[in-house]
């Protein structure tokens, strides 16, 4: 008898896996279709094998740029966005855009490759060696490090849970180079995964808040509603549309809430915002916040002290009282609240006395009579309300198109401008007010949405992301980029106060020409210099669907310091001799 006879059966072999494909499929199985981030060590595998398995990876130039795309797609999908970054230098550029995901509300998780613990805790010295998980913490929702190949199922699940639940924000994912290699068994690694059930549980008002909010608003004379970017999110927008025009209040709408009722509506009190806020006495706030954008509810831009009542609906009770009484908080999830309060209000509702709403409109009507010349000028050199007017008309043309917006002057003076007609559809700054979101925004709308993209940049602030413009050729996006291009920061006429060579700290190269650069990645590119031309130049670009910039040539002398918000520069009061 032969000795493979006597032998036993072999032991079959078993099948493996590791922490590079748990990951990927960790994310897979909660719905992730999209990874946005910058290739390097340890995560360069790792992005070729998520897109190996399906996972579309936008690759970007800078991690940042990356960190806010996945930031705004988790603002226009209700779902974490998610940015991928190395260690280190990687990890801090996508933290900046973590933290002001954070701020924003806006559900995303940073995952960076790391050091290893162990090496980290005793500072020997390991390649871009730092503890990412300790400096993370203060500055988003929840961080996470994940050790062992066994609980990257459950770290990814909290991870999503964490940025979705509650008020949305940034979560932080730390995977030590070492995790990717671990290797398990395959059926026990299936196991360890978890698909998230119920993220973001709806959470529902008490209905003592409801009647009192909704006693308090009908005793109001003169009732007026705030939408923030909270309310937009919800993605509520029937309720909220019907609240607002059940309430015949008159509403003015945060910048990235417009749109949700079309700027245009009746009750639209966008154009007559100083008059609503100083005379209102009751005031709805929806998923707004009294913080500096709103002069945190006091102050000489909303009367005399002590003449307003605030209704705040938000979904974080913290949030209640931070910088006046509010005397109906109402806490729960923004659809949830919405829809109490229509049970609420019955089937007839009482109007607001007619003169408030009639003062309103008379005043919007008036502001906006004053203004509509200086829409209309053809002026060349460009003023930004000549350049304003034209883009006005596209974007009226265009509803279904994503505003991008950024900038000082080009900021302020488009929000009040351009009329946002659908919800969503306007994406700009936001709480912190930072530049340099512009382009990897363009970037994740265009991907998210599927919808063509404008952004009205300014040149300041294009500076920040511009390099991006490659990343929009490379994946060959509907985006057109109109770059407000006045020569510098503010204005482009600054001097440099000591006489010297050097330019003044504001002032950029004259008459640069962004639109070559869009042309040396294979875009389109565009040199505008009066409203007629640029009209052209972006009406071709958003019938072309291609990746456009425009150089809009600004007058030098527009604009002011510091936009709208120049009251806080501090200035020096001490004279030098």
């Amino acid at each position: 008898m032969s000795d493979a006879a006597t032998k036993p059966d072999a032991a079959p072999e078993r099948e493996l896996t590791d922490g590079f494909h748990l990951v990927i499929d960790a994310l897979k199985l909660n719905g992730v279709e999209t990874i946005y981030g910058v290739p390097g060590i340890p995560i360069t595998d790792f992005g070729r094998m998520a897109q190996g398995a399906g996972i579309r990876v936008i690759s970007f130039r800078h991690e940042q740029n990356a960190g806010n795309a996945a930031a705004i797609a988790g603002y226009l999908t209700k779902k974490p966005g998610v940015c991928l970054t190395v260690s280190a230098p990687g990890f801090l550029n996508g933290l900046a855009a973590l933290a002001n995901a954070t701020t924003n509300c806006f559900p995303m998780i940073l995952i960076s490759g790391s050091s290893e613990r162990e090496i980290v805790d005793l500072q020997q010295g390991d390649y871009e060696e730092m503890d990412q998980l300790a400096i993370a913490k203060p500055l988003c929702k929840a961080a996470y490090r994940v050790l062992h190949a066994a609980d990257i199922g459950i770290a990814v699940a909290r991870a999503i849970r964490a940025a979705v639940s509650g008020r949305p924000g940034g979560v932080y994912l730390d995977l030590p180079a070492k995790l990717f290699g671990q290797v398990m068994d395959a059926e026990a690694g299936a196991k360890s995964l978890v698909k998230v059930i119920d993220p973001a549980p709806a959470q529902i008002p008490a209905p003592a808040a409801i009647k009192r909010a909704l006693d308090t608003l009908k005793s109001a004379k003169r009732p007026l509603i705030i939408l923030g970017k909270g309310a937009a999110y919800a993605q509520a927008d029937a309720d909220i549309r019907a609240f607002v025009e059940k309430s015949g209040a008159p509403f003015l709408p945060m910048s990235m809430a417009k749109g949700l009722l079309p700027d245009t509506h009746p009750q639209c009190a966008g154009a007559a915002r100083s008059t609503a806020l100083a005379e209102a006495d009751v005031v709805v706030m929806m998923g707004a916040r009294l913080n500096w954008l709103l002069s945190h509810g006091k102050g000489k831009s909303w009367g005399a002290p002590g003449s307003k009542r605030f209704i705040q609906i938000d979904i974080e009770p913290r949030e209640m009282d931070s910088n006046v009484e509010i005397v109906a908080p109402v806490v729960g999830d923004m659809g949830s609240c919405v829809s109490a309060l229509l049970d609420g209000m019955g089937a007839h509702w009482p109007a607001p006395p007619p003169e408030w709403m009639k003062k309103i409109v008379d005043k919007r009507e008036d502001n906006i009579a004053k203004m509509a010349p200086r829409l209309m000028n053809n002026n060349s050199p460009m003023d930004y309300h000549g350049a304003l007017g034209v883009l006005r008309a596209i974007v009226k043309e265009r509803p279904d198109a994503i505003l991008v917006n950024e900038g000082a002057n080009t900021l302020d003076l488009t929000r009040g401008i351009v009329d946002i007609h659908q919800p969503r559809k306007r994406l700009d700054v936001g709480t912190w007010g930072v530049m340099g979101v512009g382009m990897g925004y363009c970037v994740a709308a265009a991907i998210e949405t599927k919808k063509p993209v404008l952004a009205i940049v300014g040149d300041s602030a294009f500076g920040f992301s511009g390099i991006e413009i490659e990343t929009i050729c490379r994946y060959d996006l509907p985006v057109c980029v109109v770059v407000f291009n006045n020569n510098g920061i503010y204005r482009g006429t600054d001097v440099n106060a000591g006489g010297g060579a050097d330019p003044a700290t504001t002032v950029f190269v004259k008459d640069a020409r962004y639109d070559i650069m869009m042309r040396a990645f294979g875009g389109a590119g565009a040199n505008a210099t009066s409203p007629d031309e640029l009209r052209r130049a972006v009406n071709a670009a958003m019938d072309s669907g291609k990746p456009t910039l425009v150089n809009a040539c600004i007058d030098p002398s527009a604009g002011t310091e510091s936009g709208r918000i120049g009251n806080l520069n501090p200035q020096s009061v001490v004279k030098k001799k």
